[in-house]
């Protein structure tokens, strides 16, 4: 008779850290979770437990979220049928969320998966068991929103006192011993930007400026050797930075302002000029698009996410339209879309065809042809995307379109927003190219009768005529 054969058992162990406190230690906390679990591991060697050589381990990972990469190596590894037991050191190394524990329990059941927490004696296969770690996970979900809670709190009384608390460090500054010092040539340059941007009064021509003169915006080096910033500046990066109130020695929290502990480097007086111009200039803005024709301004881009602004050109006393990407506007040919320009009317007609078709279908409008054009764009179209052969036309959500003129109760829960629709409509971009010689396209029109082209080739016959007689003065015009 042969002996049975004992199950062997493939373990996976899983470590997570929440900060890159001390991570960088010879031995970590990392390293003292995995001994403990190796340790655990060889005193069932008996019962056929066997490690497996990966390991899997999250170091400055919050448990808040399934995102972590050593985990997600883990997962797959299950589904791959690699494992057959999961040990961690607790069970909110695993995760810390209610919800999310739920979702890898069901994975674990669907590949068979056992779970082990070497610290905490449960058996999931009972329903005790499943009580008391649902009980376990719910106090280490309660932990992690109490930690939240005191982390937003100290955040928020550090902003009151005008402490600077970490993040992207500001032109003009830099960060020495956890305090922020003003560095002289950058504090010129941001003096420099805000005194430009009052005599040239306008971004389009700030940004030209800045181009010119070679400023960038400020690099600052993230703690994995990357670069952050370092660019050319845009629109958005600039806005920001000309309204930033920090240069004149302040810190925003939560729409307040309170007295900041870092020097400033603008004089008040300078800020408030620069604050009046771009209100100014914001509310003309404004009323010259309420007046322009072009109806989907700030609502059209190109296929890599380039905002397409209005422009015209004249010919011969007519004025043609046309949507333009930013990134040609603004000298950036290689960051581009594959359509960079596309002619106003067209485009907007069939938005507006394809937007009235698609809201009478479903009945999510009353008299979608009795809205002016312009108040349909602005109430439900969110984007539109142009690409070769197709316009993606993003549509607002139904509740949001209700938002616009219903008032919200402070009694009622905000709804659930749906996900947007989005409609494709077929289209053929067309070439702006020069075309010399003569080209021959193809009608899908009825030839012309023979009697219609005599008449016609008569007609211009005579006209000819008439043309050399008053050329050559035999008749007067």
């Amino acid at each position: 008779m042969k002996p049975t054969e004992r199950k062997v058992f493939r373990c996976a162990i899983y470590t997570r850290k929440s900060t890159e406190h001390n991570l960088d230690l010879e031995f970590n906390s990392l390293d003292a979770q995995r001994e403990a679990c190796e340790a655990y591991i060889k005193s069932q060697a008996h019962e056929g437990w066997r490690l497996i050589p990966d390991r899997y381990d999250d170091g400055a990972f919050s448990g808040a979220s399934l995102d972590r990469p050593a985990l997600q190596v883990l997962l797959t590894d299950v589904r791959a049928g690699k494992i057959n037991t999961i040990l961690v050191y607790k069970v909110d190394r695993l995760t810390r969320s209610l919800a999310d524990f739920a979702k890898l329990v069901e994975l674990f059941d669907q590949y068979g998966v056992s779970f082990v927490s070497i610290t905490q004696s449960f058996n999931t296969t009972s329903s005790m068991g499943r009580l008391t770690l649902n009980v376990l996970l719910s106090f280490a979900q309660f932990e992690r929103e109490v930690i939240g809670e005191r982390v937003r709190d100290k955040i928020a009384a550090s902003k009151r006192k005008g402490i600077w608390i970490g993040g992207p460090v500001p032109l003009g500054y830099r960060c020495i011993d956890k305090k922020l010092v003003v560095l002289p040539q950058e504090a010129e340059t941001v003096r420099a930007i805000f005194t430009q941007y009052l005599e040239l009064g306008s971004m389009g021509a700030l940004i030209e400026d800045l181009d010119r003169r070679g400023i960038k915006t400020k690099a600052n080096g993230r703690t994995d050797g990357r670069q952050r910033g370092g660019i050319r500046f845009g629109v958005g990066s600039l806005a920001h930075l000309l309204k930033n109130r920090f240069y004149i020695g302040e810190v925003v929290y939560r729409g307040e302002a309170h007295r900041g502990e870092h020097a400033p480097i603008l004089d008040r007086d300078l800020f408030e000029a620069v604050q009046a111009k771009l209100t100014a200039n914001t509310v003309a803005r404004q009323v010259r698009l309420k007046g322009s024709p072009a109806i989907l301004t700030g609502r059209i881009f190109d296929d890599r996410g380039n905002r397409m602004s209005p422009t015209h050109s004249n010919k011969l006393g007519v004025r043609y339209r046309y949507y333009v990407s930013h990134a040609i506007l603004q000298q950036r040919k290689d960051e581009a879309g594959s359509i960079t320009r596309v002619p106003a009317p067209e485009i907007e007609t069939l938005v507006l065809d394809g937007v009235r078709k698609h809201l009478s279908s479903t009945g999510k409008a009353e008299y979608p042809t009795a809205i002016t054009d312009r108040n349909l764009i602005e109430r439900h179209v969110d984007s539109v995307i142009v690409k070769p052969q197709a316009l993606e036309v993003r549509l607002v959500a139904t509740s949001e379109v209700s938002a616009q003129t219903d008032e919200p109760s402070d009694n009622e829960p905000a709804p659930r927003q749906p996900p947007r629709t989005t409609i494709t409509l077929a289209w053929m971009a067309p070439s702006f190219a020069a075309v010399k010689g003569v080209i021959h396209a193809p009608s899908a029109k009825p030839a012309m009768k023979v009697e219609s082209r005599d008449a016609l080739l008569t007609a211009i016959a005579k006209a000819q005529d008439w043309i050399d007689d008053i050329r050559l003065g035999r008749i007067a015009s």
